[in-house]
């Protein structure tokens, strides 16, 4: 008899273990009671379920076991949930970087094409010199590569109270600036060590054989196109050797851009030179595939457009068409093309300082790498990437480093 008690016992025992164990269907006042706590703390302890159990009169029929086993379950679906969102996050910006590569690639071997076209057109043109044997061919060799360095004719001074003319000069400089980000109108040099990856900087060059000094990065951000925009109009908030920039006037176009007549100084890299400033026309546009525009260039007297006056203490430098094309990316976030082409005028520096302004790729390169690191940085805090403790802003962060530097 007590043989068969002991194994009534124990079926019973396991029976009751099973019930306590089985799926348990809550109701959705019960769902909301237990969220509700999982938000303020994801692991209670089993003091805090019990105290749970009595608090709240709709969790009375719950075995504190159970109680365990949900918030077990709810930290696992938490966990799987954010796993699933990065792995997204990282297949989105994988397939913006191979698009971006591709587009590289393409790039690449169109540059490869022309340069081999010009080395077949200079080796013609060596063979056909070495071949001509009287004077008279010389002196037609002569004439000729003359005739090639002339200048071409100035563009009539265009009125600053004429929009027409001041769209014609903006339309110029987006193509123009189109063809150095994107197109074979300057030999780029990628920069060693700089690995493109959907978490690098992004893929970054500087300029071969062209007048001043460029250089151009390529990159994907998690922001939108038009905060993108706005981030880099704002330029002495990330240009660190930028000492103001001011909007002189502003004029809508038809094809729904803006014309901007801007003044920018920027500091001297030493004190034995004078510092450089800068009149230029910034044009704000969008493409027909949703990409957003904002290209920049010199007004001169060759380029046309009203000129401004000079500033004492400053030497006027020249800004080749340079900007921003920022491309929309499929599930958010932007692709960022960024050319910045300068041309400090040395000639102006003193002859003991000329090599390091005829070596100052690294001021183009800086004004690249300042930007598109800026927006980087803002994209990560967005997300959440970087966090600061003690209620730290990251904007009074960057405020205050930025003043600091300077």
């Amino acid at each position: 008899m007590s043989m068969a008690l002991v194994m009534h016992n124990k079926e019973a025992l396991n029976k009751q273990q099973m019930d306590s164990s089985k799926y348990v269907r809550y109701t959705p006042e019960q769902v909301e009671a237990l969220e509700r706590v999982y938000a303020e703390c994801p692991k209670p302890s089993s003091l805090r379920r019990q105290q749970l159990i009595r608090e709240c009169p709709i969790l009375s029929n719950i075995e504190p076991k159970q109680i365990k086993v949900w918030f077990q379950n709810r930290r696992c679906r938490e966990k799987q949930r954010k796993e699933a969102s990065r792995l997204q996050t990282v297949n989105r910006k994988l397939t913006a970087m191979n698009k971006l590569l591709m587009e590289e690639n393409d790039r690449l071997q169109k540059q490869v094409s022309h340069l081999v076209y010009e080395n077949g057109y200079m080796q013609q043109q060596l063979h056909t010199a070495s071949a001509t044997t009287t004077d008279n061919s010389c002196e037609s060799v002569v004439m000729s590569g003359q005739q090639q360095q002339n200048p071409t004719p100035r563009c009539p001074q265009k009125d600053a109270n004429n929009p027409a003319g001041l769209l014609a000069i903006a339309e110029e400089t987006l193509a123009e600036f189109l063809s150095k980000a994107t197109g074979t109108a300057v030999d780029w040099v990628q920069m060693i060590g700089m690995k493109p990856g959907p978490d690098s900087m992004g893929i970054v060059a500087v300029s071969r054989n062209c007048s001043g000094v460029a250089a151009r990065a390529c990159g994907l951000v998690s922001l939108e196109p038009t905060k993108v925009a706005e981030i880099l109009k704002d330029r002495p908030s990330w240009f660190r050797d930028c000492r103001c920039v001011d909007v002189l006037s502003s004029i809508p176009t038809g094809n729904g851009g803006t014309i901007e007549l801007m003044y920018m100084q920027t500091y001297a890299p030493t004190t034995l030179a004078a510092a450089r400033d800068f009149w230029t026309l910034r044009y704000t546009t969008s493409l027909e595939d949703g990409s957003l525009v904002i290209c920049e260039r010199s007004l001169t007297n060759s380029t046309g457009g009203p000129t401004g006056p000079p500033t004492s203490g400053f030497v006027r430098a020249e800004m080749l068409p340079s900007g921003y094309l920022v491309r929309p990316c499929e599930g958010g976030g932007s692709i960022i093309h960024i050319v910045d082409h300068v041309d400090l005028n040395v000639w102006s520096v003193p002859e003991v300082l000329r090599p390091l302004y005829e070596s100052s790729k690294m001021i183009a390169q800086k004004m690249t790498m300042a930007a598109l690191r800026h927006i980087r940085q803002i994209a990560q805090e967005t997300s959440g990437e970087i966090q600061y403790g003690g209620g730290r802003q990251p904007a009074v962060l960057r405020t205050f480093s930025q003043r600091l530097c300077r």
